[in-house]
């Protein structure tokens, strides 16, 4: 017997700032998640309520979210369980010559009926690849803020 299908998929972008400048970024885009909070209750999210210390670190939750690994100013791991699916959401930051490239690696699973149903609305919808695309996008435009003379 097999267990559930594995999803992995990658958001990256140029960002035109140091690591340091992305990172805050990505911090502030982070508090957010989890919004709107009646879908962290309904799909039944292990971790519901901000908790823990701030600015983010090992430990610390945002809704849907526990902080597992953050290692300023170049990668912060997330880890979260709901009924449906077990995931992980990496954001990576690597200095390049142009800026910073900031990477959003997801990985998840999805078990059991309801776990491949939930993966058919949310993967297979391609609706995840434009939830992630927008955080990016999001994370972004914080960062061309930020650098704003």
């Amino acid at each position: 017997m097999t267990g559930p299908r594995r999803y992995r998929d990658v958001r990256a972008a140029t960002l035109a700032a140091s690591p340091e400048v992305v990172w805050r970024a990505v911090l502030d885009q982070v508090e957010v998640l989890g919004q709107p909070s009646w879908y962290v209750r309904m799909i039944g999210c292990r971790d519901r309520q901000a908790s823990g210390p701030r600015p983010l670190a090992a430990g610390s939750v945002v809704p849907g979210f526990k902080v597992t690994t953050a290692d300023p100013p170049t990668q912060l791991v997330l880890d979260g369980v709901h009924r449906f699916s077990v995931y992980t959401l990496t954001f990576r930051a690597v200095a390049t010559d142009a800026g910073t490239r900031l990477e959003a690696h997801t990985d998840a699973t999805f078990p059991g009926f309801l776990g491949a149903v939930y993966r058919l609305l949310v993967i297979d919808s391609r609706f995840h690849k434009l939830a992630t695309r927008s955080i990016v996008t999001r994370i972004r435009r914080r960062v061309e803020h930020a650098t704003r003379p």
